[in-house]
């Protein structure tokens, strides 16, 4: 199964990566340097070194929470919206599998018992009330 982009327009607002290309090995990045969340999977055999490193500070301007869906059990419906809070697709997300939420809205269906879902936004958290605004 590809990588499956939702978009207005040029406007990316969603990714959903199957679980067989999210963990293909070695590194991969699913998004592109001027999105707010980068995300990306690895995948090495043993005796394989990552050189240490830390990270510079950088100063940079974040206009949109965007988050990151890893469904580690179960499966999830995502209800993806446009900009102009139109349902413009549906996207069922199982195990393994990796959801990127850029733009736009989004809601969730838990389909299964038991699921669970690790989730990633970027930061620093405003509060509910400044964050967001509910469909």
């Amino acid at each position: 199964m590809a990588i499956n982009e939702i978009k207005e327009g040029e406007l990316v607002l969603a990714r959903h990566i199957p679980a067989e290309n999210a963990w293909a090995g070695n590194l991969n990045f699913f998004s592109v340097d001027e999105e707010y969340i980068q995300v990306g999977t690895w995948g090495y055999d043993e005796g394989k070194e990552l050189l240490a490193h830390t990270h510079n500070e950088v100063v940079r301007e974040v206009l949109w929470t965007q988050e990151v869906l890893y469904i580690r059990k179960g499966s999830v419906k995502a209800d993806v919206y446009n900009t102009k809070d139109d349902k413009v697709a549906e996207l069922i997300a199982k195990e393994g599998d990796v959801l990127i939420l850029l733009r736009g809205g989004h809601g969730y269906h838990i389909l299964e018992d038991g699921t669970q879902v690790l989730e990633v936004k970027n930061g620093p958290y405003v509060g509910a009330d400044a964050d967001r605004r509910r469909l």
